[in-house]
């Protein structure tokens, strides 16, 4: 969806229920050491380093649920219920809890494969999930008579569990890439995303940069001593450390990954690394999170 939507819910951090995003690198859990003294808060580069499209990924052998799932995002984007679902979480809305049903394979389910450590897409409140993605969901099981069923897992292993056939979709704020195609076949886009740095408030080095390039251009003058956080197996990883598949050169610092953007975030604050690149939803979310707490 090339919509530009604003940016403005404060939306409350699950630290406690973050799933594990498995992905190339080691995973860093975020170290509570740190320079970090609580005055210094977290801000968002307000300019896109890379264009994206989200879309589900569907079990390659159900080529009759692609088409439905086809045919209800175009739905739902025609009728205006993916605006409503978006504004609960960018606007004035009132974001809805989903609830998962227990996994049977006597009844008649669609089991939902995601990663709820990424708000505003996929995220819990308790034994609740929460996110744009996750209303998708729910509206999706209800119009195909189904029963929800979502297993939250590490963000690596969402298109393998769909590609082995545990999962009938992934629902996980996914970018379109080839890598992805060799599990699951990729629906209609329905989400236009973007990377974006977050760094320290107290940091004014990208202030003046205009554009994508000027970003890349400054962030290119970094060293291997220099670190920067990613959560762990996301466009942000590749974005950093460079893949010719993605069309990423990389970056001259050192990629520390994260299982979550909120912790990569906290890590910033405490002054363990530089920056973080993390998409852009998930980039205004989690700092306006953490800054409340600070």
């Amino acid at each position: 969806m090339k919509k530009k939507l604003a940016l403005g819910l404060a939306l409350i951090l699950a630290c406690g229920t973050l799933a594990g995003c498995g992905g190339s690198g080691d995973s860093s859990e975020g170290s509570s050491e740190g320079s970090g003294d609580g005055s210094v808060t977290a801000k968002v580069i307000d300019i896109d380093l890379t264009s994206e499209e989200y879309a589900f990924g569907v079990d390659k052998n159900q080529p009759e649920l692609l088409d439905q799932v086809n045919g209800f995002i175009a739905k739902i984007q025609e009728d205006g219920t993916f605006d409503e679902i978006c504004d609960k979480y960018f606007g004035g809305g009132e974001p809805e809890a989903v609830e998962s049903a227990e996994l049977d394979s006597s009844k008649d389910q669609l089991v939902v494969a995601t990663n709820a450590a990424f708000e505003p897409f996929e995220y819990t409140k308790g034994d609740q999930y929460y996110g744009i993605d996750m209303e998708i969901a729910a509206l999706l099981a209800e119009e195909l008579g189904q029963e929800l069923v979502i297993q939250n897992m590490d963000f690596d292993a969402v298109c393998l569990s769909v590609g082995q056939q545990k999962c009938d979709i992934a629902m996980a704020g996914l970018t379109i890439n080839e890598e992805r195609e060799e599990y699951v076949t990729f629906s209609d886009p329905y989400y236009q995303a973007s990377q974006r740095l977050v760094v320290r408030s107290d940091d004014s080095a990208f202030d003046d940069c205009e554009d994508a390039d000027a970003v890349a251009a400054k962030l290119g003058e970094l060293e291997s001593s220099d670190k920067i956080g990613v959560q762990q197996g996301t466009t942000g990883q590749y974005y950093v450390e460079g893949d010719e598949e993605w069309g990423f050169d990389g970056l001259p610092a050192e990629c520390v990954p994260y299982k979550s953007g909120s912790l990569a975030v906290q890590d910033l604050l405490n002054g363990n690394i530089q920056y973080v690149i993390i998409d852009a939803a998930p980039a205004a979310a989690i700092t306006e999170a953490i800054n409340e707490m600070q």
